[in-house]
């Protein structure tokens, strides 16, 4: 499976976003503090975080006894660029021409 294909199968899902969410509210919580956020097992929100982890989109470090989750919006912004962007681009610029052009005619 493709990097990009990874990111999306991840985003694919409202509670791994969910999880995403609140790791761009608080970076570093461990399981327990994320799986009190879900109603869902421990075993439910550890899968969800693995997915994510092999997305790129969390990645982990150990604190003593906690493994910390962080957010890590790189593989986010690589989508954006290569999937929304290009297409959004010449409906924008076509939209500030047109301001452009209706700001010139009340002159």
């Amino acid at each position: 499976m493709e990097d990009d294909d990874r990111v999306f199968k991840a985003l694919a899902d409202s509670s791994r976003r969910f999880l995403l969410d609140l790791l761009f509210e608080r970076d570093g919580r461990t399981l327990t503090e994320l799986e009190s956020e879900l109603e869902m097992t421990r075993f439910g929100v550890a899968k969800h975080l693995k997915v994510l982890e092999e997305a790129g989109l969390v990645v982990t470090r150990r604190s003593g006894r906690e493994k910390l989750h962080f957010l890590n919006p790189v593989p986010i912004r690589l989508i954006h660029d290569r999937w929304i962007d290009k297409y959004t681009e010449h409906h924008v610029t076509a939209l500030i021409d047109l301001k452009h052009a209706l700001e010139e005619d009340e002159s």
